[in-house]
Formats: C-alpha cells, sequence, structure tokens
C-alpha cells in the first residue's frame, strides 16, 4: 500500500481540490489566494508536490484526482491503526468503543462487515 503523508497545510488544500475538482488550475490559484492566501507560486509549488506524491494530476491546465478523498482517508486510517494499535483492530475497537453501549444496529452492521470480510 503506498504512504501518502500530507502536512496539515497540503491536506487543507488537497481539500479544496477535492471539493471543487475537476477544476482549472488558474481557478485553483483563484480559490487558493482566497482560502488559504497564498501567491500563485505557492499554489503551483504545493500543487506540483501533490502531483509528485500521486494524489492529483494537472493535465492541460485541469487540476484532478487520482485517488478519492474517501481513499486518502481509508489509507489514514489504516496507518492509524498499524502505527498506534500494531494493526490490531480488535484493539482500536476496544479503544474506541471505551466503554461506550453501541446500539443493535451498530452491532449488526459490525457483525455483518466481519462476515463479509472474513478470511474463509
Amino acid at each position: 500500500m503506498k504512504v501518502y503523508k500530507l502536512t496539515e497545510t497540503e491536506e487543507k488544500f488537497a481539500n479544496i481540490i477535492w471539493k471543487n475538482e475537476p477544476i482549472a488550475s488558474g481557478d485553483l490559484v483563484k480559490l487558493s489566494e482566497k482560502e488559504m492566501n497564498w501567491k500563485k507560486s505557492t499554489t503551483y509549488t504545493v500543487l506540483k508536490k501533490l502531483c509528485q506524491k500521486g494524489i492529483f494530476k494537472n493535465e492541460d491546465a485541469i487540476v484532478s484526482s487520482l485517488i478519492t478523498k474517501n481513499e486518502y482517508n481509508a489509507k489514514q486510517s489504516v496507518i492509524f491503526v498499524e502505527d498506534t494499535f500494531g494493526g490490531s483492530l480488535p484493539r482500536f475497537l476496544t479503544a474506541f468503543i471505551s466503554g461506550k453501549k453501541i446500539s443493535k444496529k451498530q452491532a449488526e452492521e459490525l457483525k455483518k462487515l466481519i462476515d463479509e470480510y472474513k478470511e474463509v
């Protein structure tokens, strides 16, 4: 699995792209100036970094994603569980629930997910 490490600023910029894609690079410059107070050069520098990381592409002055925001978030969740809980999903769930009760519906959804992804 490819690891995508983004700084807080890169992630904020990525969210602008995901929210507005596909977006003309000139329009992205304007949005970045408005939302992040960035100059044109900063926008293109950070965009180039994110393209090199394989998250976005800038073809014919149109910026679009190579991975969706949901795919990015899923990868970050896996990394978090691996780093924090040694990759143990039961340890993660125990910490996440920690004394709370889950609804019958939530329990059924978890059971369904487990059955769906269980090794045979």
